[in-house]
């Protein structure tokens, strides 16, 4: 079992929790950001620090028996800057684990380098098909990953969907605001489309037991997010009630929306990037069944459950717009803001 464990993103919203989670087990955490947090947890050890930096990673990695590399960029940041920071930062850290004999490195993916797929639920030995730079840049990362775990090293890769708890903003702040402010909230098409999302506390119970599991088990790539999910519409509704206000989700015409958002999203007047639309329009879930066979993970909470109580959160930790630049950023919503009076 693993005793001393490195976090790279250890500000991020999953870099945070796994850290005080892992700190709490009475483990030996150092936290590793580029961009430190103020607080943290009072059981851990902090670095400031660019995964991109293969020499001082070296140094911060040295005695580590595991590194979880949970450091990544948006899909808000510059193209370039992306790649550079996820599939560069994958490889700078795994040379790293490398030259320091580290033996295990837990590398969080995203269901993103599956791109739009037609076959759901989606099987990890789907092909990697991704169709922005966000996903492009994961998939390059997965393929360093793999380099490795084929030349020994036990590299678990967990493929995560989108994931919500205390802390997270992105753009689901936006439809946390206009709950709050006891507005109906527009959705493209009817909204019957099943999207998959994944609580925080449930992704980072996966890595913990990919820590803990035989190198044999943890050396593999699983699929992981919720069990229990319903329609967008539905989850989204689930917002508007507790928000007690008895506004409804509205449907807009697909195609006019679709075409509207794009122009706003290439001109920089949306936070709405492109795959994100084009994932709002079909299914979108994936298969769980290795991580529940190999690893015994179990989700606890529904997408409901994880939307709700990362609402509750935000109605008592309000955050200001910012650029995006973390997870934990209320994006500014630009254009859309205009839009409210319409709902």
């Amino acid at each position: 079992m693993a005793v001393r464990v490195v976090v790279t993103g250890s500000s991020g919203m999953l870099g945070s929790t796994l850290v005080e989670r892992l700190a709490g087990m009475g483990w030996d955490v150092l936290g590793v950001d580029v961009r430190p947090r103020p607080g943290g947890c009072p059981a851990a050890k902090y670095a400031t620090a660019d995964v991109r930096d293969t020499s001082v990673m070296t140094r911060l990695v040295t005695g580590a028996d595991a590194v979880v590399h949970c450091a990544a960029a948006l899909p808000s940041y510059p193209p370039a800057e992306i790649h550079d920071v996820i599939a560069g930062g994958t490889r700078a850290v795994l040379r790293a684990a490398h030259r320091a004999g580290v033996p295990r490195v837990a590398h969080i993916s995203s269901t993103a380098v599956y791109g739009l797929p037609e076959s759901v639920p989606t099987p990890e030995d789907h092909p990697r098909e991704p169709v922005d730079v966000y996903g492009h840049a994961k998939a390059a990362a997965e393929e360093v990953a793999e380099k490795f775990r084929a030349e020994g090293m036990c590299v678990p890769i967990l493929r995560p969907k989108t994931f919500l708890g205390p802390g997270r903003m992105g753009l689901f702040a936006m439809l946390f605001e206009w709950a709050e402010e006891g507005r109906s909230f527009p959705i493209l098409g009817r909204g019957d489309v099943r999207i998959q999302m994944l609580a925080v506390d449930d992704l980072v119970e996966a890595v913990v037991r990919v820590l803990q599991a035989p190198p044999e088990v943890a050396g593999d790539t699983y699929n992981i997010a919720a069990a229990e999910f319903a329609t967008l519409r539905e989850d989204f509704q689930a917002v508007l009630d507790a928000a007690g206000h008895g506004r409804r989700v509205v449907s807009l015409p697909a195609r006019p929306a679709l075409a509207a958002l794009r122009l706003l999203g290439r001109t920089g007047l949306s936070p709405v990037y492109e795959r994100l639309l084009y994932k709002l329009l079909a299914d979108s879930y994936v298969d769980i069944g290795k991580a529940r066979d190999r690893l015994g993970f179990e989700p606890r909470l529904s997408n409901r459950e994880a939307i709700l109580r990362t609402y509750d959160w935000w109605r008592h930790h309000r955050v200001p717009a910012a650029a995006g630049r973390t997870s934990r950023d209320a994006w500014r919503q630009g254009a859309l803001s205009l839009a409210k009076v319409f709902f």
